[in-house]
């Protein structure tokens, strides 16, 4: 296979099963771990919006032109809570109108400890496995991306919102009460919920009922080496494929981040 990579499509089972995808071909990864895979650069680089080639990827794979011009490249997607879509400023109104403005979870996740984060109703449980959860909860549905952000920013205050990656990657988490974690939480930011909940009537609906989730990952023992692959600096990357977790492929002598290079123009193949 040859073409330009996409970050890993994930599906969850007993296991989380992965695909590789190169030109939106995919290829089952599951049923390679233990052999030898090979992925090599070849030096080309293809915007994920535009599909022209570039020099440089910016944001995970898009070319400058449509990282500078793109809503859906911009700050307030990292930090919702900036959203200036009201303020007349946004880049594209309709597409924040189709993705910004629909239903959103908060969320709390074992990741490499305890975090706090937000995603699309869509993107359930797909962003918890890209992150490597091992358990995850939603704790709130709210009617837009912005309202989400708030929330998260009031929880984030208690809790780390980001992954350490080595950690996650070498398993080094132990199993946590998510449900008291949340009931925790909900009381440490009792008053600002409550003044946000009657600011939003209507668009905050608290998820009593919602049950955790328990991920399981394809990964046999964890890494013994967390060393960052970068095709940057080795085009060819080649080894006996360990595990799997987050966006992660894992060898012997390194990890991969496939989502870090979204846009390269990969040959992939198995031996």
């Amino acid at each position: 296979m040859q073409g330009r990579l996409e970050k890993m499509r994930v599906h969850n089972a007993d296991w989380v099963q992965y695909d590789i995808v190169l030109n939106g071909e995919m290829r089952a990864l599951n049923p390679l771990i233990g052999r030898i895979i090979t992925l090599e650069h070849t030096g080309k680089l293809v915007c994920g919006h535009c599909g022209q080639f570039m020099k440089k990827s910016f944001n995970q794979g898009y070319c400058y032109p449509c990282f500078a011009r793109l809503a859906q490249c911009d700050l307030c997607m990292v930090k919702p809570e900036t959203c200036h879509y009201d303020a007349g400023t946004c880049r594209e109104p309709h597409w924040a109108e189709t993705f910004c403005f629909q239903p959103h979870f908060v969320y709390l996740a074992n990741t490499s400890g305890l975090k706090v984060g937000i995603t699309r109703h869509s993107q359930l449980p797909t962003r918890w496995i890209d992150q490597g959860a091992i358990q995850a909860l939603p704790v709130f549905s709210v009617s837009s991306r912005r309202l989400s952000g708030q929330i998260e920013q009031l929880l984030a205050s208690h809790v780390s919102d980001k992954t350490q990656w080595q950690r996650m990657l070498k398993h080094q988490v132990q199993a946590l009460d998510l449900l008291s974690q949340r009931d925790r939480l909900l009381g440490l930011c009792s008053g600002e919920l409550a003044r946000l909940t009657h600011q939003h009537q209507g668009q905050i609906q608290f998820l009593s009922q919602a049950q955790m989730l328990e991920l399981h990952y394809p990964l046999p023992m964890p890494p013994r080496k967390v060393t960052a692959l970068n095709f940057d600096k080795t085009p060819c990357v080649s080894g006996v494929l360990e595990g799997i977790k987050g966006q992660y492929l894992i060898f012997e002598h390194g990890v991969l981040n496939v989502r870090k290079f979204a846009g390269y123009d990969i040959r992939f193949s198995v031996s």
